[in-house]
């Protein structure tokens, strides 16, 4: 990495620590607590960075690029003369648990929490919290239900594996009424899960009539070819998460002979994997889920693009557009609603990219009030040899 992007990244993080500081001196009306994780005892020694002008570890960029996009909304609504009050919590704070954060917070009276959380036990402390103090709390990027009961405060946007899969099955279901049907699986007990949501979706509609094979994850092409129909279009939908597992599949179709017709229908973790834009088969069309639709070309979008190239000399990954989206929306929708903002979830007049869809989630038949809030929003974004088609 050249020292120039090095030396940036420093000045990131060093204003970052300082901004979260001054943050907690002053003083607003509304206070707003942001949780990511920004690993910052990895980065500083008191307020000294230490990580030289090595590369940056990976590890950092999610929490640090979601990070961005919050404080690039904030200068927004400053500009528009929004004044708020931000509190940024590092969730991977060294010495620092979830239960030891959320009893920081709970005596700072937060209106909204906005949340990039990366696993079930901070999902399950800060909802526990956002429900003991009646606080909306917005689940940027975690899309898990895991620990989440009677808590209509938990608001997710990154919606869950049962939504993406129910999405999934009617999509095949209208977009393709006639072809060979091809449900792909691995061995686990995650795709055993997701084949369970796949069949039970079909029970709700007009079924597929489509036919399961697990391969193993090092599969070759002479295992999953002679499953197509070169006299028919193929449907193959990818009934795991695993990258890797979907990688190969996506690389083996691509290198198919020309007599097949294929879509391959995958899941949202295909939106980070690298062969999905390397396609060169023009008989091979790409779909996959995603709660987000951040499309380059957008003006809205191309701006920010724009204004974080300029401030910090990059490209900005999708978690600046997350956390620049939840930051900037919800907090037009509390300004707005004030403590009425829960029933106003459908107001997207203050959009960025996204018309989000939020719906109640009862998770059981007795649940007597919703378990979460989730976005039911699905985008399919189909792709052919590298480029965008159509966002569905």
């Amino acid at each position: 990495m050249p020292l120039r992007t090095v030396s940036l990244l420093a000045i990131i993080f060093l204003c970052l620590f300082t901004k979260t500081q001054a943050q907690i001196d002053s003083a607003a009306p509304i206070r707003i607590a942001v949780l990511a994780p920004l690993y910052l005892d990895s980065a500083f020694e008191n307020s000294n960075y230490k990580l030289g002008n090595t590369n940056v570890p990976k590890l950092f960029m999610p929490g640090l690029d979601f990070y961005n996009g919050v404080m690039m909304a904030v200068d927004s609504l400053n500009k528009e003369g929004v004044e708020i009050n931000v509190w940024v919590y590092d969730t991977k704070k060294k010495g620092v648990s979830a239960d030891s954060l959320a009893a920081e917070m709970a005596g700072m009276h937060f209106s909204l929490v906005i949340a990039a959380l990366s696993n079930t036990t901070e999902q399950k402390v800060f909802s526990n919290f956002s429900f003991s103090n009646n606080i909306p709390l917005v689940s940027a990027t975690y899309p898990n239900d895991a620990y989440l009961t009677g808590n209509p405060f938990f608001l997710m946007v990154n919606s869950s594996l049962k939504t993406h899969t129910e999405h999934i099955y009617k999509y095949v279901q209208r977009n393709y009424p006639v072809g060979k049907f091809i449900y792909i699986t691995r061995k686990g007990g995650l795709e055993d899960k997701i084949l369970n949501m796949f069949s039970a979706a079909g029970k709700k509609t007009y079924p597929i009539n489509y036919k399961t094979v697990q391969l193993a994850d090092n599969f070759t092409a002479e295992q999953l070819l002679p499953l197509l129909d070169s006299n028919r279009q193929n449907i193959i939908i990818c009934g795991s998460l695993d990258e890797t597992f979907g990688s190969n599949l996506i690389k083996t179709l691509d290198q198919s002979p020309p007599a097949y017709q294929m879509v391959a229908v995958g899941m949202p973790t295909w939106d980070g994997i690298r062969s999905v834009s390397k396609t060169a088969n023009e008989k091979l069309d790409i779909v996959y889920s995603t709660p987000y639709n951040y499309q380059r070309s957008d003006k809205t979008i191309a701006a920010l693009a724009n204004c974080y190239k300029t401030k910090f000399y990059g490209r900005p990954s999708d978690m600046v557009f997350k956390g620049y989206e939840t930051m900037y929306h919800f907090t037009k929708l509390l300004l707005k609603y004030h403590n009425d903002l829960l029933n106003n979830l459908s107001d997207n007049s203050n959009r960025i990219s996204n018309n989000f869809q939020f719906e109640p989630v009862m998770l059981t038949d007795t649940s007597q009030v919703p378990d979460y809030i989730e976005n039911r929003k699905i985008f399919f974004i189909r792709m052919s040899q590298g480029t965008v088609k159509s966002v569905n």
